[in-house]
């Protein structure tokens, strides 16, 4: 792992540089602010910093977003009326309903409805928007992979399964060999055509296990907006595919 740094605007962008066998210059900023790129060794350290001065905006608005991250993670949600919550692209600000019925999320025209036996009890809220968010993963996922999968069956490629999970640095990879998707639990947090980006990109790796110009033109041909879709994901929170 080697050490670098450019200059932007004043500000000083120091990044890790691993030299590792891929085609393209990869880059990627970590939850923990860290900035990761990897490039070829034939790739000479001019241009890759070039690159990454070419990318100086993009870093320090991602930078800025996990900094926004952590602060927001101090001080955690109390699950109170009023704070919002985003599901599918879109922000719901909390309502919470005590009531002596059954307990449970809706989300009706801008608010999620959090109804609870008592609205002190924060365990018991938390479990429950939890367990929402991770009934609306599965079924909002499995949605998306019947349309994407579409797309992939003519290629003889079987139909995968999903599985869901906390992940630190991807919003989601695959095992070809056991034909599972993993996708990251905290996706469901972005738009739908975010999400249909992230799994048709997973689908793909069943044909072409490597990001190649194969790989890439495939999914062009399948997706020609692709690149805005990721652009978007972006935007909602870096991760590294």
């Amino acid at each position: 792992m080697e050490k670098h740094k450019i200059t932007y605007g004043g500000k000083i962008i120091e990044f890790d540089l691993q030299r590792k066998n891929v085609k393209n210059i990869n880059l990627s900023v970590r939850p923990d602010m860290s900035i990761i790129v990897s490039a070829s060794d034939k790739v000479p350290i001019e241009y890759i910093l070039s690159f990454v001065k070419s990318k100086a905006h993009w870093i320090i608005t991602n930078v800025g977003y996990f900094k926004d991250v952590q602060s927001e993670h101090i001080a955690d949600k109390e699950y109170l009326s009023g704070e919002t919550f985003k599901y599918l692209g879109k922000q719901y600000r909390l309502k919470v309903e005590e009531s002596d019925k059954i307990e449970g999320v809706k989300y009706y025209r801008g608010y999620l409805y959090l109804s609870v036996n008592d609205r002190h009890n924060y365990t018991r809220k938390e479990k429950l928007i939890n367990n929402w968010y991770r009934e609306k993963a599965h079924e909002k996922f499995n949605e998306s992979l019947q349309r994407m999968y579409q797309y992939l069956e003519k290629y003889g490629i079987d139909k995968p399964v999903i599985q869901i999970r906390k992940m630190k640095a991807r919003w989601g990879s695959c095992i070809p060999e056991k034909q599972l998707i993993l996708l990251n639990s905290e996706l469901i947090k972005a738009p739908k055509l975010c999400i249909d980006y992230v799994v048709l990109h997973e689908l793909i790796h069943f044909k072409y296990r490597n990001h190649d110009s194969n790989f890439y033109d495939f999914m062009t041909s399948l997706m020609p907006d692709w690149k805005q879709r990721k652009k978007i994901l972006d935007d909602e929170v870096v991760r590294e595919l």
